[in-house]
């Protein structure tokens, strides 16, 4: 017992110096932020608004000052079952209404049937174990043109602590669920919340897809027939940067858009001269107009476009690219989510060729890719507020994106 009683002493002594340590750094954290705060932050965090602009400003963007609202946000699960591992993956959305009033602050009432009429969607699906690296991208290894293979050797309790399927589940539900919000328009969503940095999420996403030499190995959509016509490689790498509004000059002819800008371009206005899609473009100098001309060569022999003398104009094969990639994310959507199945039926299996095929991880990052692109697409069209907010206990988010894009600006003192 004396034994005991001395061991329990030094744990408890042990955790007291830890935890009193961790405490004082945490003062000090905090004393560093608040002269942060002091000097930088208190410009630009607005802590108060006009309630009579809060409420012009609503008239004026969604034509009424009482709007329907919605809070995303997404669940996981996943363990082990005997030879088995179980993944689970939702979404969930909170419900309400915002009224915006002239002499006071906005009224936000939250729908009390949630429990009997919330908005959700989940699925659940069984993995052999051994079948795991095979599905999940964390596990892929590129090794040729022809080889893939798991970058080492994997026992069981590694590919369950690593593997991401429940994960990627609930990134598709969450931004399946937003969009289907947003085209439903009975429920007459104007606001949406999603517990996501979306500009940071797409960057996330065009990241997860952009391995162009896995897709020919590792993505099952290949070969998917819709509207009878498989979708291809290049389906996929237009699709990945498919979001398009000329009035915001979205997406901007530079950098990597450059590319699709062009297509979409001569997709919608086509047939042009090469003349003509610099000056439509705004492309003035020199060497813009070469590296025009070089992705106009280049998408030529991707097929994308047609050279007729001097005058490039679409391929006809791909101008509806992105209503069928539209269409395939509904129907898998509605699999994932909606579909009850029948003996045997599991929602990551798809038959393509006359025989099943797991849909991968790869597969599952494109297509939450797409519904993100038609999220924003569906909140342009009917005038969607979309939020993202996110927690950033390490402030890398503020870091890594807001400074930076002050300092540029010249929003920043030189001295901070």
């Amino acid at each position: 017992m004396s034994f005991l009683s001395d061991d329990v002493k030094r744990t408890s002594e042990l955790l007291r110096l830890g935890a009193k340590d961790r405490v004082l750094e945490y003062e000090r954290r905090l004393a560093s932020a608040k002269g942060l705060y002091e000097r930088l932050l208190s410009d630009f965090i607005i802590s108060g608004f006009s309630f009579e602009q809060a409420y012009e400003t609503a008239l004026k963007f969604f034509g009424s000052h009482k709007v329907r609202f919605a809070g995303i946000d997404g669940t996981m699960y996943s363990n082990p079952l005997y030879d088995l591992m179980i993944f689970f993956g939702g979404a969930y959305a909170a419900t309400g209404t915002v009224t915006f009033r002239r002499e006071g602050e906005p009224q936000v009432d939250y729908d009390s049937t949630f429990l009997k009429s919330g908005v959700n969607l989940s699925s659940v699906v069984p993995v052999y174990i051994n079948e795991v690296p095979e599905i999940d991208q964390t596990f892929f290894d590129f090794e040729g043109a022809s080889d893939l293979a798991p970058s080492k050797p994997l026992i069981d309790q590694t590919i369950v602590n690593n593997a991401t399927i429940a994960n990627w589940i609930m990134t598709f539900a969450e931004y399946y669920l937003a969009y289907r919000l947003a085209s439903d328009e009975d429920k007459n969503i104007r606001i949406i919340f999603m517990d996501r940095t979306l500009s940071g999420e797409r960057a996330s996403l065009l990241y997860d897809t952009s391995k162009y030499e896995l897709w020919k190995v590792k993505s099952n959509l290949l070969g998917i027939e819709v509207d009878g016509v498989p979708i291809d490689e290049k389906d996929l790498a237009y699709g990945r940067y498919c979001i398009k509004n000329p009035k915001l000059g979205v997406p901007p002819p530079r950098g990597d858009f450059l590319r699709y800008a062009i297509v979409f371009l001569i997709q919608e206005d086509g047939p042009l001269t090469l003349d003509e899609i610099c000056e439509k473009l705004g492309v003035k100098d020199e060497k813009r107009r070469k590296r025009v001309e070089r992705f106009l060569q280049t998408s030529v022999k991707d097929k994308y476009i047609l050279l007729r003398g001097d005058r490039y104009e679409a391929n006809p094969r791909y101008v509806d690219t992105w209503s069928r990639l539209k269409k395939l994310v509904r129907q898998l959507g509605d699999r994932f989510f909606f579909h009850r199945g029948e003996e045997g039926f599991n929602v990551m299996k798809v038959r393509k060729g006359g025989r099943e095929c797991w849909l991968t991880t790869l597969d599952i990052a494109f297509l939450s890719l797409f519904c993100l692109e038609m999220l924003v697409e569906e909140c342009w069209r009917r005038r969607i507020l979309l939020i993202g907010l996110t927690k950033d206990t390490a402030a890398r988010d503020f870091k890594r994106q807001l400074i930076p894009i002050l300092r540029n600006e010249g929003l920043l003192c030189s001295r901070i």
